[in-house]
């Protein structure tokens, strides 16, 4: 497969590169949940269209790497399922379902991967762990209360993707996440007792909370039961995740 990109996502999927010809992945554009910026928006879509584009040509599979964040489900009644109509509730969230419907309106061969919150090696500044242990480095420590993460290890959505794209699907979209709400205070809870690390904790307004749906993942992905998905996954992530970045981290 081709992939377009040289980020966090990119770089870890560089491994499958050898395998499913016929597939054009495009992991660049906005991963940042917090993103706003109108410009970067629409340098994506214009992306998203060149690629289209090309996969019409070549008839080559694109798979498009959309969000399960809040701003995609934070609005919905019960875990957030990728069969039923959502209402994004930021301009990231927004952005990435227009996408996604231009995608299903152009004919093209794709998958839609919406993605939980992703953690591994070398993941850029802005996202939320490298975010929080620099946050608990100086002292303080800003939590968005009730607010909730789907954290899940990049190696598991490497072999997820693998197998979604193994089973030949088209025209499909996918919660790629656990399907376990961590509260924000439980995963600084975690992370002070591995790293020694003790920050003051300033409250903001109340933050996100949803649940993602894995029942169509794990209909598809059987392999998902063996990745231990459930209340404790997060703690195996984040002491992964710790022993790379915090060289004081002792799991």
């Amino acid at each position: 497969m081709d992939i377009v990109g040289n980020g966090f996502l990119a770089r870890h999927l560089c491994s499958l590169a050898g395998r499913h010809g016929g597939t054009l992945v495009l992991a660049a554009g906005v991963s940042w949940a917090a993103h706003t910026s109108p410009a970067d928006f629409a340098r994506e879509a214009a992306l998203v269209e060149e690629k289209i584009a090309a996969c019409l040509a070549s008839g080559d599979r694109l798979v498009f790497f959309s969000t399960a964040s809040t701003g995609m489900y934070g609005k919905v009644d019960g875990p957030g399922r990728e069969d039923r109509p959502v209402v994004p509730c930021t301009p990231y969230g927004t952005h990435k379902l227009a996408l996604e419907k231009r995608l299903e309106a152009s004919g093209v061969d794709y998958l839609a991967l919406r993605l939980g919150h992703l953690v591994g090696p070398g993941q850029p500044p802005h996202q939320l762990l490298p975010t929080l242990v620099r946050q608990m480095r100086t002292g303080t420590v800003h939590v968005h209360r009730g607010a909730t993460r789907d954290l899940i290890d990049i190696d598991d959505v490497v072999t997820i993707v693998d197998r979604l794209l193994g089973a030949g699907l088209s025209r499909e979209k996918v919660n790629v996440a656990s399907g376990n709400a961590v509260p924000i205070e439980r995963i600084i809870d975690h992370i002070e007792e591995r790293t020694g690390l003790a920050a003051r904790r300033v409250y903001r307004d109340r933050g996100g909370h949803h649940t993602i749906s894995t029942d169509k993942l794990r209909a598809l992905v059987p392999e998902t039961e063996a990745m231990g998905f459930g209340p404790s996954y997060h703690r195996r992530v984040l002491d992964a995740f710790l022993t790379a970045a915090v060289p004081t981290a002792t799991p």
